[in-house]
């Protein structure tokens, strides 16, 4: 009981230092960059560049009215609680376990407040090839496709009866 609960705190503690990592980049991007300022860092692939999105990944749903503020609220509160709940209840509290959804859960809580503050998010991880772009992302985004592989691995792992 008592390993479960140090294990809790620790889920929470990385999620939250996620949450805070991310608002201090996008923070210092607002502060630092004029909204579609671009700054080169590996010339060829890789810009920061200052960009608003008031949709889900890849700018999904971003001109779907008012309603997509709240849709995307009630959406991130569902899935924080969900994961939260999935953590807490889950029998094995691997470091796998642990490492995904505290990813998945601080990069959601992260998008969440810029939704709540902003009504968008803030992007400036720009990767391209010559004149293909990857759509923009930030470290919020990051955590949760880290996240969403390794829990992705540990679920396979699970029902192959690996541990």
């Amino acid at each position: 009981m008592a390993g479960d609960r140090a294990k809790i705190v620790a889920f929470l503690a990385i999620a939250a230092s996620v949450a805070a990592a991310d608002q201090y980049t996008k923070e210092l991007i607002r502060t630092s960059l004029e909204m579609f300022e671009t700054v080169p860092v590996i010339p060829g692939f890789f810009n920061i560049t200052h960009l608003s999105n008031k949709g889900a990944a890849f700018g999904i749903l971003a001109d779907a009215g008012r309603w997509r503020e709240l849709f995307f609220q009630v959406v991130s509160v569902a899935a924080m609680a969900g994961l939260t709940i999935y953590f807490s209840t889950a029998r094995r509290k691997d470091a796998l376990l642990l490492t995904s959804t505290s990813l998945i859960l601080g990069g959601a809580l992260g998008n969440f407040i810029d939704r709540i503050h902003l009504g968008h998010v803030t992007d400036f991880l720009d990767i391209y090839a010559g004149r293909y772009h990857w759509p923009a992302f930030n470290l919020a985004d990051s955590a949760i496709t880290v996240g969403g592989i390794l829990l992705a691995i540990r679920i396979f792992r699970e029902s192959d009866g690996q541990h």
